[in-house]
């Protein structure tokens, strides 16, 4: 799952919510990271939730929906997708508003700034500039996030070529979402009751 989807599972704790934004900037053993025990939760969750999500039969399946080249760059894809699904449909699984929602949560990381490692700075920055995670709802945006991220990729990559690729198969990636995403919730919300309660 992509950035929206971990702040969202992470509930309204705001320290969760960080942890969930850190688990993609941040790398080793979370209990050895410099961040207060219950952003160290956060980030746990994180993690916790790309194992789930990585192993899930919905997930897989929409994994070979996606043909060469495309499959191979699969995590990375559906991630980007689920989010766009998620944006899309925000208020089928939060009553805000998602640009109340986005805009609170990019307040979030500047008051919470000292906490934050150089590259979730950055990435702050160009949320900012495009309105994310509401963004992410505008297949456009979508288009040019996959894009840059594959310029960040040390190898050649599709990427910058996938968008089409996801809409012409949307109506099947949706319902893998749609089965997948409720199952997602109950394994963050039994996750949080039981290591973070």
């Amino acid at each position: 799952m992509n950035h929206l989807a971990h702040v969202l599972l992470a509930g309204d704790d705001e320290a969760l919510r960080l942890g969930g934004m850190l688990g993609d900037f941040v790398h080793g053993r979370a209990e050895a990271l410099a961040w207060p025990p219950r952003v160290v939760e956060g980030i746990r969750l994180h993690r916790a939730i790309d194992v789930y999500t990585d192993a899930h039969p919905e997930v897989l399946a929409a994994r070979a929906l996606l043909p060469p080249p495309y499959r191979r760059y699969a995590g990375i894809l559906l991630d980007m997708w689920f989010d766009h699904c998620l944006a899309r449909d925000f208020p089928q699984w939060s009553a805000q508003p998602l640009p109340a929602y986005a805009a609170d949560l990019r307040a979030q990381l500047w008051r919470q700034d000292a906490l934050l490692p150089d590259g979730l700075r950055r990435f702050r920055g160009y949320m900012e500039r495009h309105g994310l995670p509401a963004g992410y709802a505008d297949p456009a945006m979508l288009g040019e996030a996959l894009g840059g991220i594959g310029q960040r990729l040390s190898r050649g990559n599709p990427l910058d070529s996938a968008l089409p690729v996801l809409l012409e198969r949307d109506a099947a990636l949706q319902e893998c979402f749609e089965a997948f995403f409720p199952q997602l919730q109950d394994f963050a919300r039994a996750w949080i009751g039981t290591h973070a309660p």
